[in-house]
C-alpha cells in the first residue's frame, strides 16, 4: 500500500487549499490545522491513501462538522468528538472501521477526519463527497448515488453522542441531525453510514486533499516570489476572477442551524463602477451583477483576500475588506443530471436551471505517495 504521510508543511498547504475550496463554509481551517500539527508533534501520524489503492471491501466512514460557521469559529471543539463517533458506530455495527474520509473537503471539514485518524492511527482517503462545501448533509456524491442513510452519528464537545439507527431518506437524516445540532449549540461533529472501498472509488470526488495541497502550494510559492497569489490560484484551479472589489454591505444571521445572508461588493481598479451581490447559505451560492446571474451552485464561488490569497469564510466578512471573488468549475460528479437535482440551484429554492462555467476535470493525486515502510 502506498501512503502519503503528512508533515506540518503539508498541513499548512492543505489548510490554505481547503479554505479556498470551502466556498465560504466548511468551518475555519485555523483550529484544525493547529490541532493537526500538535498531534504530529506528539508523535502521531496522518497518512493519506488514494481511493484506487483501497481494498474494495474496506469499511470507510466520513467525518465532518455540522452547524453554523459563525458559531463554530467561536465554539471550539473539545477534540475527542471524532473518536466517540467512531467507537459508537463500531459498537453498533460490530465491525472495525478501516479508514476515514471527509464528506466535504471544504474548510475545516477537509482537516477534521485527519484529527480523528491521527488519534486512532487510521488512514484518510484522498477523496470526498463534494469537492467543495455544501450546507446540507444529503448534498454529497455518496448520498446522490445510494449511500445508506443509517447508521449515522453526532457528537458534541460536552460528551453527548447520538446514533441514528433509522432514517427514511437522506433529507430526513439532514433534518434529524440539524435539529440535534441546534440542541447541541449549533455546532457538532457527525459521521454518516459506512461505505465500501469500491463505493468510494466509484462515487467519491477523487484526490481532493491533493487538490487542496496544490492550491495551498501555489499560494505559498507566489507569496515567496512576491507574485500575485490570486493569479496563482486561478492558474492552478482553472478558475476565473469575477471581480476585485471592496465589501460594502453584509447581512448575515443564524437561522435553523445555518448562516444565511447576502454580500455586496463594489468593484475596484479595473472593476470600478461594477457591483456584485453574493447570496449565502453557509457557503456562497449565487453571484449576480444586477439582474444577471454570473455563476451559480454547484460551481464554486470562492472569496479570497486580494493581497494574500487567503480564503475568507462567510463568518469573517466585514465592511471594507478588499477581496477577489473567484469562480471554479464544479467536479465532474456534481454536474450530472442526477447530482443537480440535489446540489443545483433548484435544490436551494432558486427558479432557474444550472448553467456551467468552465470545464470540469478531476484533480490528480500529488506525487508524494510512497510504499509503507
Amino acid at each position: 500500500m502506498k501512503y502519503w504521510t503528512l508533515t506540518e508543511a503539508d498541513i499548512d498547504r492543505i489548510a490554505i487549499g481547503c479554505g479556498i475550496l470551502g466556498t465560504g463554509g466548511g468551518g475555519s481551517t485555523y483550529h484544525g490545522a493547529l490541532r493537526a500539527k500538535a498531534l504530529l508533534r506528539e508523535g502521531k501520524r496522518i497518512r493519506m491513501v488514494r481511493p484506487a489503492d483501497m481494498d474494495p471491501d474496506a469499511q470507510i466512514i466520513g467525518i465532518g462538522g455540522i452547524g453554523a460557521p459563525t458559531v463554530g469559529i467561536e465554539k471550539i471543539a473539545e477534540g475527542g468528538e471524532g473518536v466517540r463517533l467512531l467507537h459508537a458506530l463500531e459498537r453498533h455495527m460490530g465491525r472495525k472501521v478501516d479508514a476515514l474520509l471527509g464528506d466535504e473537503v471544504g474548510g475545516g471539514n477537509g482537516i477534521a477526519p485527519m484529527l480523528t485518524a491521527a488519534m486512532v492511527d487510521l488512514p484518510v482517503v484522498d477523496a470526498d463527497g463534494m469537492g467543495r462545501a455544501f450546507p446540507e448533509v444529503q448534498m454529497t456524491t455518496f448520498f446522490i448515488h445510494g449511500q445508506p442513510v443509517q447508521p449515522a452519528a453526532l457528537a458534541d464537545a460536552d460528551g453527548n453522542v447520538l446514533v441514528v439507527t433509522d432514517a427514511t431518506t437522506p433529507k430526513m437524516l439532514e433534518k434529524l441531525l440539524r435539529a440535534s445540532t441546534i440542541a447541541m449549540g449549533c455546532t457538532a461533529l457527525m459521521t454518516t453510514a459506512p461505505m465500501s472501498g469500491d463505493f468510494v472509488r466509484r462515487f467519491g470526488v477523487p484526490h481532493t486533499t491533493s487538490q487542496a495541497w496544490s492550491l495551498g502550494d501555489a499560494v505559498l510559492t507566489a507569496r515567496a516570489a512576491k507574485a500575485d497569489p490570486v493569479e496563482a490560484i486561478l492558474k492552478q484551479s482553472g478558475g476565473v476572477r469575477l471581480m476585485r472589489g471592496k465589501v460594502t454591505d453584509i447581512g448575515r444571521r443564524v437561522m435553523a442551524g445555518f448562516t444565511r445572508g447576502k454580500l455586496t461588493v463594489a468593484g475596484l481598479d479595473g472593476d470600478a463602477g461594477r457591483t456584485l451581490t453574493v447570496e449565502i447559505q453557509n457557503e456562497y451560492l449565487i453571484a449576480r451583477e444586477g439582474e444577471t446571474i454570473i455563476t451559480m451552485v454547484p460551481d464554486l464561488i470562492c472569496i479570497v483576500d486580494s493581497e494574500t490569497g487567503r480564503a475568507i469564510g462567510t463568518e469573517e466578512l466585514r465592511y471594507g475588506l478588499r477581496i477577489d471573488v473567484l469562480s471554479m468549475p464544479a467536479p465532474v460528479l456534481l454536474r450530472s443530471e442526477i447530482a443537480l437535482a440535489s446540489v443545483g440551484p433548484r435544490a436551494f429554492g432558486y427558479d432557474f436551471d444550472f448553467v456551467p462555467m468552465g470545464v470540469s476535470a478531476d484533480a490528480p493525486a500529488v506525487p508524494h505517495y510512497e510504499e509503507d515502510t
